[in-house]
């Protein structure tokens, strides 16, 4: 299946891009997408514990199943005033 990700803030620029196109095994979640961006960009790996993800633009936990066509986004904590 095809999946789009969107990348935000220090993600992104660990990644290089915004935007990456996937192509996980049917049955994948969340989560084996964020260990397969850790795997290809290794400074995205300290993340894992920190990040939010989005499914569709909805909140998701890292154990929500993907489907083809599927927007997953990734965003980092962020601080500010």
């Amino acid at each position: 299946m095809r999946v789009t990700v969107k990348l935000f803030a220090r993600l992104r620029d660990i990644a290089g891009t915004p935007e990456l196109v996937r192509q996980l095994a049917p049955g994948a979640t969340i989560g084996v997408l964020w260990h397969e961006l850790a795997r290809d960009f290794p400074g995205l790996a300290p993340y894992e514990r920190s990040i939010s993800s989005a499914l569709n633009a909805d909140y998701a936990r890292m154990d929500a199943s993907l489907h083809d066509g599927d927007e997953v986004a990734f965003l980092p904590p962020v601080s500010g005033g």
